[in-house]
């Protein structure tokens, strides 16, 4: 009896703490997130350099696909530019050293001098690389107007 006792408690502890690593993997997900989105916003290409896994990739609204040095060189060349950039709705789940986050992006700004405003669904796949957590992949899909 003291057995099954002991291996209960354990069981519980465990899950409070992988609950608890989860709250704190989630916490951090969505602040390098929201990191990367200032970044695209501003032009910041250094933050996009280090907060995007080397073998990213993105699936774009009508589905290109493009690699990790095209998406630094978009931030650099600040075409298009983005006055808004911003997520909502995001919902995250953790896998251990991987997590999907989905929710809806807003963006506006200009391009080949073109205004434009769009929403679009997202999924992004994150890994946890030398303890820091990266984006690998993301898709997104353009809302109706």
């Amino acid at each position: 009896m003291f057995g099954k006792s002991v291996l209960l408690a354990l069981t519980i502890v465990s899950g409070a703490a992988r609950a608890s690593d989860d709250a704190a993997a989630k916490q951090e997900i969505l602040r390098v997130e929201a990191e990367l989105l200032h970044a695209w916003e501003t032009g910041d290409a250094a933050t996009v350099r280090r907060d995007l896994d080397p073998s990213f990739t993105l699936v774009d609204s009508k589905g290109n696909i493009t690699d990790y040095a095209a998406n630094v060189a978009e931030v650099e060349k600040r075409d298009p530019a983005y006055t808004v950039f911003r997520n909502r709705d995001q919902a995250v789940r953790v896998y251990g050293d991987s997590a999907i986050v989905i929710g809806i992006t807003r963006v506006e700004g200009a391009s080949g001098g073109a205004q434009f405003k769009a929403e679009f669904r997202f999924t992004d796949t994150w890994v946890k690389r030398d303890g820091r957590w990266v984006l690998a992949a993301s898709h997104a899909t353009r809302l109706p107007d």
